[in-house]
């Protein structure tokens, strides 16, 4: 059985035009898929309808075997204990400390008043020292650089102990060489067991890290396969004609 089984999903936001049109794939337990596709061509609505930060107009979403469609308050939120999160912005809370935010990766185990245990707190700890940022654990995020927070993104998804993540351009507003730190990061975790759903804009990322790609379109999947499939013509289908590979 799959991990997530995509079924036939579409969304559109107007009525007008599908941001997703019949897109369907499977994921399995450990993959790394890169999500390959111009801005605009779907990446982020699909991985925002896996986590239901986003409602899909039709179609089935599959998780270990049971639909998320469907699902109330209390099942939604036992479903996203086990999704990580990273977005491209980092979505993190700039005025409190590193340590507070990557706390805030357990907030689905919590009820309103209960307080983070003194267990969670080493945890925490240990998701920093992780990423080597254990000693900025009580500087405000605001003090630190994009590369530095981004990697606070990653502890705070490492703290929910997820069994898939979903990372959302996370590299594309970092300089290359930091890029390509943080996609070595997400490697390890991957390599440790955890599945990875990753949009990009680059090739040479998706060859290095990513054991399939889906290629996205205008909201239609155009290419489903491994990285190294990836030819000059296929290169054109997903990012159109006048594209060159950089």
């Amino acid at each position: 059985m799959s991990q997530l089984n995509i079924q036939n999903l579409y969304k559109t936001y107007d009525n007008k035009t599908y941001a997703l049109q019949d897109i369907s794939f499977e994921v399995q337990k450990n993959d790394f898929i890169i999500l390959l596709g111009l801005s605009g061509s779907g990446k982020s609505t699909l991985l925002r309808c896996i986590n239901r930060l986003v409602e899909p107009n039709s179609g089935n979403i599959i998780y270990e075997g049971k639909s998320i469609i469907n699902m109330n308050k209390t099942e939604l939120r036992q479903y996203r204990r086990h999704i990580g999160m990273i977005f491209q912005q980092f979505n993190l809370v700039k005025n409190l400390t590193v340590l507070t935010n990557v706390l805030t990766g357990r907030l689905g185990y919590h009820s309103v008043f209960s307080n983070f245990t003194s267990e969670e707190i080493d945890a925490a700890y240990q998701c920093l020292k992780r990423v080597g940022l254990e000693e900025y654990a009580h500087k405000q995020v605001r003090q630190l650089s994009g590369g530095q927070q981004q990697r606070v993104a990653i502890a705070r998804a490492l703290m929910q102990e997820p069994e898939l993540i979903l990372a959302d351009e996370p590299v594309a507003s970092l300089d290359p060489a930091t890029a390509d730190s943080i996609m070595q990061y997400l490697g390890e975790i991957n390599q440790e067991g955890v599945s990875v759903i990753c949009s990009l804009h680059f090739l040479t990322l998706a060859r290095r890290y990513g054991n399939r790609v889906i290629g996205l379109k205008q909201g239609v999947k155009v290419f489903e396969g491994n990285p190294e499939d990836i030819d000059k013509v296929r290169f054109k289908e997903i990012y159109g004609e006048e594209a060159e590979e950089i």
